[in-house]
């Protein structure tokens, strides 16, 4: 028997509360003769058991049912780890980062951990961009990392951290990310004020290098506001962070952002995609390294481009009125009813990404060529079985080659003219692009703050203009997404289920999965 890891400091940060929240899955022992497999989720799980059989035992870090976006790992988990003999992530930053820290922390020397969406590309997996909704009518502000940090040693598991250090303005200003069941997570909040003795612990956000997540802004009074920002390199989790460089970020809250003082001729930005900006290849080159990486025109992430914070002010207009939410968890923001003035985070949930979509499966042929790079890895670490994983694959494989059949036939029988879908989240890319079905938009449900007239009458509009006859959400958000399943009553749309990371107890398994989602927009939108 091979030499374990025991658990190590890394297992001090994961979640207890998961255990009772989930049901108990496969645990992963040394005593087990079978391969013991771990993988982050349950698709990528699923896969795993079609091509190794009886040979192999295979747990998945996120439960069935919950948002690999969010999820944070058990004890459960991470002992699985220690006991994997392979490991598969779909990454491309699909996980959660505790997730991948998680992993890569507690794997044993020398085991196999393997990035699906990126080794598949070998294996001819066609890759997208990410595209995201840009119909917001104020700016979408969001913080990112651009470059590796590989200058620096950095990996996948590194931390950037940047730090909130001071506000000043006529009010309370807050940054906060509203999670995929509702909590808000707060990463700024200056009206407890800024603690350097705790390394402003409190009013810090994390990211992975090369990533960019999405962040509501809140600001409690007109006028005009300049936070403080610094950012630090975390390579390893007990390494002395590297300082990265210091800026001054400027917001016109429901004034003139013309008549900031001292900002005369200043560029100004208030539609489109903007992110606070921390770039690791320019502080290697000791260039700046914190600023604003903003399209106004929202065209994407490769139509974005460098502004100095000195020069630009972001504008929070006072259509970006909106009221504080009930209940306690948004207390920092005031008492539930008040007015205040807010740059909505537009996309719900914990949602770190990249620049391009991590949501393959979506596709089959990109399914097949997870298999093959799953076949081969499991033949280098156990060569005696070679012979069961080829022959469980290509079984397989013809039964996935036969599903993008069935998926492209059934949704073929679907007029061009009504292959439309709408939903609520951002992971049908590939669905599109494969099977010829338009995504005309992404209906995000903001639990944080309720829709404004202008998003509703968006939403009327396009289901009208293009005569939809149905909009599509994943199981797990219907219950969090009133305003599309009230405006679809008002409408007569039906609002029907698609899959898109997870399993429940009615779809246990990829290829249910998928010819679900096809039968599901066939039998909603065909006339």
């Amino acid at each position: 028997m091979r030499a374990r890891w025991l658990i190590g400091p890394a297992l001090l940060a994961v979640s207890l509360g998961n255990l009772a929240a989930c049901a108990v899955p496969e645990t992963l022992s040394a005593a087990d003769d079978r391969l013991q497999v771990v993988t982050t989720t349950g698709i990528l799980r699923d896969l795993v058991d079609n091509v190794g059989g009886d040979r192999v035992a295979v747990a998945s870090l996120v439960p069935d049912g919950a948002d690999p976006h969010s999820y944070e790992p058990s004890l459960r988990d991470v002992r699985n780890v220690v006991y994997a003999d392979v490991a598969f992530s779909n990454y491309l930053l699909l996980e959660e980062h505790a997730i991948i820290k998680a992993l890569d922390a507690n794997l044993p020397e020398g085991v196999p951990n393997i990035s699906l969406a990126e080794g598949a590309i070998k294996y001819a997996a066609e890759i997208i961009p990410l595209v995201e909704d840009f119909s917001l009518d104020t700016i979408w502000l969001g913080m990112r990392v651009r470059g590796t940090g590989g200058t620096y040693g950095a990996d996948r598991v590194s931390d950037i951290l940047l730090q909130s250090t001071n506000v000043t303005g006529p009010g309370a200003m807050a940054a906060y990310l509203t999670e995929s069941f509702g909590n808000p997570a707060v990463y700024l909040d200056s009206a407890d004020g800024f603690d350097a003795a705790t390394g402003y612990r409190d009013d810090t956000a994390t990211l992975p290098p090369d990533a960019h997540t999405h962040m509501s802004w809140a600001f409690t009074e007109p006028g005009v506001y300049r936070l403080t920002m610094s950012a630090r390199l975390a390579v390893t989790t007990d390494s002395r962070p590297v300082a990265l460089g210091e800026q001054t970020f400027t917001f016109a809250v429901g004034v003139d952002p013309h008549s900031v003082p001292g900002m005369a001729g200043a560029d100004v930005l208030r539609g489109g995609h903007a992110d606070i900006t921390v770039d690791l290849d320019a502080a290697a080159r000791g260039e700046p390294s914190l600023y604003l990486f903003a399209d106004p025109h929202g065209a994407g992430d490769a139509h974005q481009h460098v502004h100095d914070p000195a020069d630009t002010v972001i504008e929070v207009p006072n259509k970006a009125l909106a009221q504080v939410p009930a209940g306690r968890d948004f207390r920092f923001l005031g008492r539930p009813g008040t007015e205040i003035f807010q740059l909505p985070q537009a996309v719900l949930g914990k949602h770190v990404h990249g620049e391009i979509d991590p949501h393959l499966w979506q596709n089959v042929r990109n399914v097949i060529a997870y298999t093959e790079l799953i076949r081969d890895t499991l033949i280098g670490v156990d060569p005696a079985g070679a012979a069961d994983y080829r022959r469980h694959a290509a079984a397989y494989i013809a039964e996935l080659t036969a599903l993008d059949d069935y998926v492209r036939d059934t949704i073929a029988r679907i007029p061009p003219a009504r292959r439309h879908l709408i939903t609520t989240h951002d992971a049908f890319g590939y669905l599109g692009a494969a099977y010829d079905v338009q995504i005309s938009g992404f209906v995000s449900p903001h639990p944080a703050a309720e829709p404004s007239l202008a998003d509703r009458r968006r939403l009327t509009e396009t289901i009208r203009n293009l005569r939809v006859p149905a909009v599509f959400l994943e199981p797990n958000l219907r219950s969090r997404s009133s305003t599309l399943t009230e405006l679809a009553d008002d409408l007569d749309v039906r609002v029907c289920d698609i899959y898109g990371d997870t399993f429940d107890d009615r779809v246990t398994s990829y290829v249910e999965l998928m010819r679900f989602n096809a039968e599901s927009l066939l039998d909603c939108l065909a006339p």
